[in-house]
């Protein structure tokens, strides 16, 4: 029988750059005892996004910020700006990234490859809270 599951973690993130929610994904992925489905991970914000990257070389992540610094700068002039000047380069990160991911659960594990993790990323200049929602449908263990 399928079970849906929910839950909301709260991430406090440090300024611009990438958080590991991997270890808050596996361990509420045991806590309900999930086995066989789907893990749907949403982030409540347009300015943060989430990404699966590498996890073993810290260099693909600072190449990757930088990289989407380029794509967005802060110096360009952009018509909303009353947020700050890093809040339109951040809405545009965010839609060059994504919102939600899709990670299949199988034997209560995350499917993710060997150098694989899962990120929330800040694109704000300062500390945020932010707000990741889980959802699971699949089995449970018995």
């Amino acid at each position: 029988m399928l079970a849906q599951t929910q839950h909301r973690l709260a991430i406090r993130t440090h300024g611009p750059g990438f958080t590991d929610i991997t270890p808050d994904l596996r361990a509420w992925l045991a806590a309900i005892g999930a086995h066989d489905g789907l893990l749907t991970v949403f982030v409540r914000h347009t300015s943060a996004s989430l990404v699966i990257q590498e996890n073993a070389d810290p260099d693909v992540l600072r190449d990757l910020a930088d990289a989407l610094e380029r794509a967005a700068p802060r110096h360009v002039r952009y018509r909303h700006s009353v947020e700050g000047p890093d809040d339109m380069p951040a809405h545009i990160k965010s839609m060059l990234t994504a919102t939600t991911l899709g990670i299949p659960v199988s034997a209560g594990q995350a499917v993710l490859g060997t150098w694989q993790a899962a990120y929330l990323v800040e694109h704000r200049d300062r500390p945020h809270d932010r707000e990741v929602v889980l959802h699971y449908v699949g089995t449970k263990q018995a």
